[in-house]
């Protein structure tokens, strides 16, 4: 983990310190470092700052603490973070209006349970523009929505606790945005368009790379999404919950688990979050077995050409099914 934390931080880092010293000089070297440093922020995401959230990446909390600022450090805040993906993804994952990563802004629908509209017939085409905006106005606006949100949820406790997580979001994203658009707006030998434009292309990629990797976990065909009683109970227990609400993807590809933080084993990260990703691996192979033995669902797509593929399907029926079925975890 820490050999893979410096490798990450460094793809991140370095192609942009090499466009602030005036290193870059050339139009297809700006934006090769700008792509370079868009696997780095998304490998930040996916294989450092998510086990240090989930308190997975060290024994120490101190460790993962500090960790965890280095989704801070490339414009998100764990803080909010923490409340979207421990509390509310992982507690109610694929129920409709508690996991926030299916409520969708009005041009998607993500749940059967969700209004529909006339622009969802279509989808299974234009999402995947949006999934690449998706970083973009998470370093901007979301982290201010999410955290306001919350606070009115009772989830951020208190004025204070409100007023400081507000502050605190505020300070790093004038350091974040001082650092990645300032200073090579000011010593970078490049006119304010094509800074810009690069910036925007490494949120392109970033936002497409990390947005699949959630989505084709969740928004499948396979997986359930359980409804909840008018007493706003779910039926089932918490562990078939997470085995009926997940997919895995290339459990074989090493590549895939270095790169994505594990985040292909997402049966085995839904069951033991505080594990380390390292470990997943491993364990597959007996939560596999155990579903099998027990005759309950362990889904899991052979690679991740038919991870998305299912992900388009499950797209398309969404968004052309005004109603499903309400399913049972």
């Amino acid at each position: 983990m820490v050999f893979k934390t410096v490798i990450l931080i460094s793809l991140f880092f370095v192609p942009q310190i090499l466009i602030i010293s005036g290193f870059v000089t050339e139009t297809w070297q700006l934006f090769g470092c700008y792509i370079l440093s868009a696997f780095g922020m998304s490998g930040i995401g996916m294989g450092v700052m998510h086990d240090a959230c989930h308190g997975s990446y060290s024994k120490s909390p101190f460790v993962n603490k500090m960790v965890s600022y280095t989704l801070n450090m490339v414009g998100a805040s764990s803080e909010v973070w923490r409340i979207q993906h421990n509390v509310l993804h992982h507690s109610y994952t694929n129920i409709h209006e508690h996991d926030d990563d299916i409520n969708a802004p009005f041009f998607l629908r993500f749940s059967p349970e969700a209004e529909q509209n006339k622009l969802h017939k279509y989808q299974h085409l234009y999402a995947w523009f949006f999934y690449s905006l998706s970083t973009l106005s998470w370093v901007t606006a979301k982290d201010f929505i999410r955290l306001k949100r919350y606070h009115k949820k009772g989830l951020v406790k208190g004025e204070n606790g409100y007023r400081n997580t507000l502050w605190t979001i505020i300070a790093w994203k004038v350091v974040y945005f001082a650092f990645i658009l300032g200073l090579p707006l000011l010593f970078a030998p490049f006119p304010f368009w094509m800074i810009l434009l690069g910036y925007v292309t490494m949120h392109f990629v970033t936002g497409f790379i990390i947005t699949m990797v959630f989505q084709i976990a969740h928004i499948v065909e396979d997986v359930n999404f359980p409804v909840a009683d008018e007493n706003g109970t779910v039926e089932g227990e918490r562990i078939l919950h997470q085995l009926a609400t997940t997919c895995n993807f290339s459990p074989n590809s090493r590549i895939i688990t270095w790169f994505a933080g594990g985040l292909n084993y997402q049966v085995e990260h839904h069951l033991f979050p505080d594990i380390c990703h390292v470990h997943y691996k491993d364990i597959a192979p007996i939560v596999k077995a155990t579903a099998e033995e027990f005759n309950v669902p362990y889904y899991s797509k052979p690679n991740f050409f038919m991870a998305v593929l299912d992900h388009f399907k499950m797209l398309y029926i969404l968004g052309n099914t005004p109603k499903l079925e309400p399913q049972k975890a």
